[in-house]
C-alpha cells in the first residue's frame, strides 16, 4: 500500500480512537503554572491507562519529560523501575514534591488536586467504561506504540507541541515510543472556541487569534503559527509540522534498519 495512503488509514483510526475516548485531552479545563521542575512521565503510548494520565496533561496544560517504556523496551524500563520499584507504566515522578506515583487514577488525581487545586472533574474520573473503551481504542489503531524497534538513540531530548486527543499527534507520539525516544511534551490543548477545528480551517472566520496570555499566544508569536504536532530536534537543528513529515524523519534519522535475506 503506497505510504501516503496508509498514513489516511492511521489517521481515521486514530480519529475513532479520540472517539472513543470522548476527545478528552482536547480542551484546557485549568491553566496551570508550570512548575519549576519539569514532571517526569514513563509512560507507554498505546496503554489506554497511560493515555487516562496524558489527557490530565492536556487539561491542565502542564508539560511533562515523557520516558517511553515500550513492550521488549530496554532504553527507560529498567530506569522506571529504579525510579518507582517496579516495571509499570504509567509511572509519574514529579521532583518539585519528590512524588512517585503509579496507577492512572491516583496520577490525575494528585495532578488536579496539586496543580489546579480542586477535585477530578467527572469527565477525568476513572468510570467504569473508561478502561473498556480506552483498550478498543488502542486496539483500532493496531496497537501502535507499545512495542520497542531497534533505534539510536540521541543525547538531548526532542520537544513536541501537542494535546492529546489529535488524532495527528498520536501518530507521532507513538512512533517516539517505538524507538524509544525520549522528548519534552509541550500540551497545548485548546483554549477557546475560535481554537476548535484543524489549523488550516477554523470554525470561525477571519485571522486567528489565539486566547490573551494563553499557551497558544505564545506559540504564535515564537513560531509564527499555531499547529500540531509540531517537532524540534536540538539535536539536528531540525523543525518540522505535518505528521507524515515527521514520522518520516524519525524513521531516518533514528529507526535502525534491519536487513531482509
Amino acid at each position: 500500500m503506497p505510504s501516503k495512503a496508509k498514513h489516511q488509514i492511521n489517521v481515521l483510526q486514530s480519529v475513532v480512537t479520540s472517539t472513543l475516548s470522548a476527545w478528552r485531552g482536547t480542551s484546557v479545563v485549568k491553566a496551570s503554572k508550570q512548575p519549576k521542575k519539569r514532571l517526569q512521565l514513563y509512560d507507554m503510548e498505546g496503554c489506554p491507562y497511560c493515555r487516562r494520565v496524558r489527557e490530565a496533561l492536556t487539561a491542565l496544560g502542564l508539560d511533562a519529560e515523557i520516558y517511553p517504556c515500550p513492550k521488549r523496551g530496554k532504553r527507560f524500563r529498567p530506569q522506571a523501575a529504579r525510579q518507582g520499584g517496579k516495571r509499570q507504566v504509567p509511572l509519574l515522578v514529579d521532583p518539585n514534591t519528590s512524588t512517585r506515583l503509579y496507577e492512572s487514577a491516583d496520577i490525575v488525581d494528585y495532578l488536579f488536586k496539586t496543580y489546579a487545586d480542586r477535585a477530578t472533574p467527572f469527565a477525568y474520573t476513572k468510570g467504569l467504561l473508561a478502561p473498556v473503551l480506552g483498550g478498543v481504542g488502542s486496539l483500532v489503531s493496531g496497537m501502535r506504540g507499545t512495542t520497542a524497534r531497534k533505534a539510536n538513540h540521541p543525547k538531548k531530548l526532542l520537544e513536541l507541541w501537542s494535546f492529546e486527543s489529535s488524532p495527528y499527534s498520536r501518530l507521532v507520539r507513538e512512533r517516539l515510543t517505538e524507538l524509544e525516544l525520549a522528548y519534552v511534551l509541550h500540551n497545548i490543548g485548546k483554549e477557546q472556541f475560535a481554537d476548535m477545528g484543524p489549523a488550516v480551517r477554523r470554525v470561525l472566520p477571519g485571522p486567528y487569534k489565539p486566547r490573551a496570555g494563553g499557551r497558544r499566544e505564545k506559540l504564535l508569536a515564537e513560531h509564527g503559527r499555531v499547529q500540531v504536532p509540531y517537532l524540534e530536534d536540538p539535536n539536528t537543528g531540525t523543525k518540522l509540522y505535518e505528521s507524515a513529515d515527521i514520522i518520516d524523519y524519525l524513521e531516518r534519522q533514528y529507526a535502525q534498519k534491519t536487513l531482509s535475506l
